[in-house]
Parts: structure tokens; C-alpha cells; sequence
């Protein structure tokens, strides 16, 4: 597997599972829908009101984990990513959030791009690898994919 291979698979499983630290040390987690993912890393939005945006402006590292469902059942690829976050605060990207999740706008009261509320952010650093039953007891051997540095 390779970094393009990542983005496809976070592209075509969008629900994942990421990991942050609060304010006391303890590991949080919560489901969340990928944006999109590119060649500039894993895209995310939230809302400045909530706790995940605080513990993100206090410690900007992360682990996320995309499933992908396994039609036969059993255990199925996970792709694990942990990095580095990175806000970022641009019209234009705004613009293109609340064109691509219109739900936003009705959820938080969002008109236009220039509102408060919305933020994106991404995962533009760090390493991901792919976990299959084959590397069961067998993680160490895991090939890990490095990006953005």
C-alpha cells in the first residue's frame, strides 16, 4: 500500500474513528465522517463550540481509523492513521464545505463562508498502515506509510 492507496480508501470509507486527548490526559474518541482526503492530507470539519476543536488547539496529534466493511463478515482491512493537525482558515475552503455539506448550514445556523462555526482542519502529517487478519500478532511487521513531510 501506498500514500494514493490511503486516500482511496478513506475516500470510499468515509466513517472513521478518531482518537484525542482531553484536558485531564484521557483518550477520546468518536465516530466522524471524513471530508475528503488528497495529496495534502486527511480533511475534517467540526465546530469551534465543540470539545474536539478545544483538545485539537491544545495537542494536535491524533490517531483515526477507517473501517472497511467486510461483505462475508469477519474482520475486515482497517487503515490506521495518526499525525499531526493542522487548522486551516480559508474562504474558499469554507465555501467549498458548506457547498459539499449542506447539512451544516441548517445544523449550526451557517449562511455564508464568512459565518462563525465551521472548522476545518486535517491530518497533513504522520503515518498510516493498513491492518489485515494476515498481520494479526503481527503488527510490528506492518509496513507504515509516511506523509507529508
Amino acid at each position: 500500500m501506498d500514500f494514493q492507496e490511503c486516500i482511496k480508501f478513506t475516500n470510499e470509507n468515509r466513517t472513521c474513528y478518531l482518537a484525542t486527548v482531553d484536558e485531564e490526559g484521557w483518550p477520546r474518541v468518536r465516530a466522524m465522517g471524513i471530508w475528503f482526503a488528497d495529496d495534502k492530507g486527511f480533511h475534517f470539519s467540526t465546530h469551534e463550540s465543540k470539545m474536539l476543536c478545544k483538545q485539537l488547539e491544545k495537542n494536535n496529534r491524533v490517531e483515526v481509523c477507517f473501517y472497511a466493511p467486510n461483505p462475508g463478515g469477519g474482520l475486515a482491512p482497517m487503515l490506521r492513521i495518526r499525525g499531526e493537525t493542522e487548522f486551516i482558515d480559508d474562504l474558499e475552503f469554507k465555501r467549498r464545505l458548506l457547498e459539499d455539506r449542506p447539512f451544516i448550514k441548517k445544523r449550526y445556523g451557517v449562511e455564508k463562508a464568512e459565518d462563525p462555526g465551521p472548522v476545518i482542519f486535517r491530518i497533513y502529517k504522520g503515518e498510516a498502515y493498513l491492518w489485515t487478519l494476515d498481520y494479526n500478532l503481527r503488527e510490528p511487521e506492518m509496513k507504515r506509510i509516511r506523509f507529508g513531510e
